[in-house]
């Protein structure tokens, strides 16, 4: 399987920089300042690439823009997967993409915020190419949600009477609004109240 780096050496581009750190930098300023905030100036400070590299590497900067999207969903779900390779029950799914919600609406990756939900909200309305990437990550995460709550249901750790479908968009919407809330600043304690009102909900 290619990577993005060897598809760019196919293309005659010797490798020149390290593609990893360079999405990295990208995802962070993209995060910080949006799409439209991002200037050509401030990626190639932020990259530590010049303008020229970027153009030539990315073509322009929304090439470099869905490259760096595509990076930042690849290394969080790798990394929930991970985690959620470890639950048992469905529940115990549950309460693990719960607190990777919780824990990254706090502190500075809280403040930081999430490239999806900014790109959500900046340029979904009037870019269907985006639009649909989000649609479809917005899908996903709602299936997963399901997913685990009908195995809750099945093996009795969550509550019988629940609508899996209503349930998990109510997941996916706290879940999601969580990254918004959490650019402001949100602490423990709050945390720890959504994270117990969701078991109340889902408890048997």
């Amino acid at each position: 399987m290619k990577t993005p780096s060897d598809t760019q050496r196919t293309v005659g581009r010797p490798r020149e920089f390290d593609y990893d750190q360079v999405m990295d930098a990208a995802i962070r300023q993209f995060t910080l300042t949006g799409y439209h905030g991002s200037s050509i100036s401030l990626l190639s400070q932020a990259t530590g690439l010049t303008a020229g590299s970027l153009y030539k590497a990315f073509n322009d900067k929304r090439g470099l823009f869905l490259a760096a999207l595509t990076r930042y969903v690849d290394i969080n779900n790798q990394r929930l997967e991970s985690s959620l390779s470890a639950a048992g029950d469905g529940m115990q799914h549950i309460r693990i993409l719960l607190d990777h919600y919780l824990a990254n609406s706090n502190g500075e990756t809280g403040r930081l915020g999430c490239l999806v939900v900014t790109s959500a909200s900046e340029l979904a309305s009037g870019d269907p190419e985006i639009a649909a990437q989000i649609a479809r990550l917005m899908k996903r995460y709602h299936q997963r949600f399901v997913r685990y709550l009908q195995q809750g249901i099945t093996d009795g750790s969550v509550r019988a009477d629940l609508d899996p479908q209503a349930t998990a968009s109510l997941l996916l919407v706290v879940s999601q609004g969580l990254r918004v809330v959490g650019k402001s600043g949100f602490s423990l304690q709050q945390a720890d109240d959504i994270r117990q009102s969701i078991l109340r909900l889902t408890l048997p």
